[in-house]
């Protein structure tokens, strides 16, 4: 335990060093620029904006943490349960990954609109958004453990005349678990974004607003103190999502291991 601790301390003081030289030189640059306020504040206006309107940047984080957390959780289901199939039928596999890699390169931006043209606005559209975002990383990566396991092991649990299902249930989802671990790293940053971009498009609806359109709000109406503090909660958002993936990691991986 003191162990940890201790690595923890060892990579707090980086990351507090590197947010210190970045208000740094965010100030510096503001000063010796003369940026209007209305479009960049400083830190500490930040900070103010951010207390002022707490209540509000307090609902809008929560929205935006339920659409993120939901498309995740989607991704993780679904792509997991689609690894499975690709692992057991290499002809499926062959045939429908690379349409999986295209549903990855097409840009959010463009996805977004047809989604809310077809379904309309609403957190519906913004959860559907975030897992089509966040749904790759966990296909990829998990059929990468499923199909990966050595074949020493295939050949023992068949001499054991293992069925099918005890091989996969047994034998290549344990195999795969690290695999989609690490693909649900990826996704947890990426479903936080797809939400943001979501929102941009679709997120005004009968159950308020998220940080994702909240943020062009407020700079439409010149508030950009405001709209920084929507931009850094949307950040802390998504580091506290990557956290929390990372822990399970640590914490399973570990079992795991053991």
């Amino acid at each position: 335990m003191n162990q940890r601790a201790e690595r923890f301390t060892d990579s707090l003081w980086p990351m507090l060093a590197a947010l210190v030289l970045l208000i740094a030189g965010w100030s510096a640059a503001k000063y010796l620029y003369a940026v209007e306020d209305y479009f960049v504040p400083y830190p500490w206006t930040v900070v103010t904006a951010a207390v002022r309107i707490a209540p509000e940047l307090a609902a809008a984080t929560w929205l935006t943490a339920r659409a993120a957390v939901c498309g995740f959780v989607l991704s993780t289901l679904a792509g997991s349960v689609i690894a499975i199939v690709f692992a057991q039928f290499r002809l499926l596999r062959l045939g429908c990954f690379p349409y999986a890699v295209i549903l990855q390169t097409v840009p959010i931006v463009a996805i977004a609109p047809l989604i809310t043209y077809t379904r309309g606005p609403g957190f519906e559209s913004v959860v559907l958004i975030a897992f089509i975002v966040s749904l790759f990383p966990i296909i990829a990566n998990t059929t990468a453990g499923l199909t990966s396991v050595p074949s020493g092991l295939q050949e023992l649990f068949r001499l054991n005349h293992a069925t099918r299902w005890q091989q996969i249930w047994k034998l290549q989802i344990p195999h795969a678990v690290p695999n989609l671990i690490t693909g649900m790293r990826t996704s947890a940053g990426l479903a936080v974004i797809g939400a943001i971009v979501g929102e941009f498009f679709a997120g005004n609806s009968s159950r308020g607003h998220g940080l994702g359109f909240m943020v062009p709000q407020k700079m439409d109406r010149l508030r950009a103190d405001e709209a920084f503090a929507a931009v850094a909660m949307a950040t802390l958002l998504g580091i506290a999502m990557f956290a929390a993936v990372s822990f399970l990691r640590s914490t399973v991986l570990r079992r795991w291991s053991q």
